[in-house]
C-alpha cells in the first residue's frame, strides 16, 4: 500500500475487524489508521507503539486524547519541542510523532505479523530524517521496547537492547534514545516519572543543538 494511502490500509485482518467493532460502539471515533503528526522536516522523530482506544483512535492525532498523551506533551512542552502542554492545542516544534503500528490493536498489543506489515510505513518516516541537504544532528526517540525493536526492524539493523535512558548512534549524527512508554500503567506505578522523561528529552535537546 503506498504511504499516502495509509488511511485506507486494511492489510491486517485482525486490526481491521477490531476497528469495525469499535466503530459500531463509537461511531464518532476516528477508527482508522492514524497518520504521523508534525513536519516531515523535523529532526526529532518520536516512535510510539500504537493508537490508544480513547486517545489517537478517537481523535486521529497521535498521543492526543488520553493520559499517555498528556504526559508526553507536557514533557515536549517543557523541552521546547511543543508549543503547548495540551496535545489538542499543541504545535510540534522540530519534532514529529508516529507509531510502530498505525491501527488500534486489541488489548493495546499488536502481534508480530502486524508490526512487520506496518514496518514499511515506519521506515518511510525514518527515511524522512535523511531529507536532502541535512547535515545537522537527528534523533529518534523510541517509547518502549516494542517501538525500539520496530525501529531496528524497519532499518534492518541490529540494535543494542532496550533500556530507559540508553542511547546508541545509528549513523553519523543520528542518535537513537529509549524511554519507557508514558502509559498510565508506567506512570501510575512510578516506573516512569516526569523527571525521568524530562531527562531523556534533555538528551535529545542536547544532541540536536544548535537550536532547531
Amino acid at each position: 500500500m503506498p504511504y499516502d494511502r495509509v488511511s485506507a490500509c486494511r492489510a491486517c485482518p485482525r486490526l481491521a475487524a477490531h476497528l469495525e467493532a469499535v466503530r459500531e460502539i463509537h461511531p464518532e471515533y476516528h477508527c482508522a489508521p492514524v497518520p504521523p503528526l508534525g513536519s516531515v522536516r523535523a529532526r526529532l522523530l518520536i516512535v510510539g507503539l500504537a493508537p490508544g482506544l480513547h486517545g489517537a483512535n478517537r481523535t486521529g492525532r497521535p498521543f492526543t486524547g488520553d493520559a499517555s498523551g498528556l504526559v508526553l506533551f507536557r514533557a515536549l512542552a517543557r523541552a521546547g519541542f511543543a508549543s503547548d502542554a495540551d496535545p489538542a492545542r499543541a504545535r510540534l516544534l522540530g519534532a514529529r510523532i508516529t507509531n510502530a503500528v498505525r491501527c488500534l490493536p486489541p488489548g493495546n498489543r499488536p502481534v508480530a505479523a502486524e508490526l512487520e506489515r506496518c514496518s514499511s510505513y515506519l521506515r518511510h518516516d525514518l527515511d524522512r530524517l535523511w531529507w536532502p541537504g541535512v547535515r545537522r544532528p537527528r534523533c529518534i526517540l523510541a517509547l518502549g521496547r516494542l517501538a525500539h525493536e520496530s525501529v531496528g526492524r524497519s532499518l534492518a539493523t541490529t540494535l543494542a537492547p532496550f533500556g530507559h535512558g540508553s542511547s546508541q548512534v545509528l549513523a553519523p549524527g543520528l542518535l537513537l534514545l529509549d524511554s519507557y512508554h508514558p502509559s498510565r500503567q508506567n506512570t501510575n506505578t512510578r516506573r516512569l516519572t516526569e523527571s525521568m522523561l524530562d531527562a531523556v528529552m534533555a538528551q535529545a535537546r542536547q544532541h540536536l543543538q544548535p537550536p532547531l
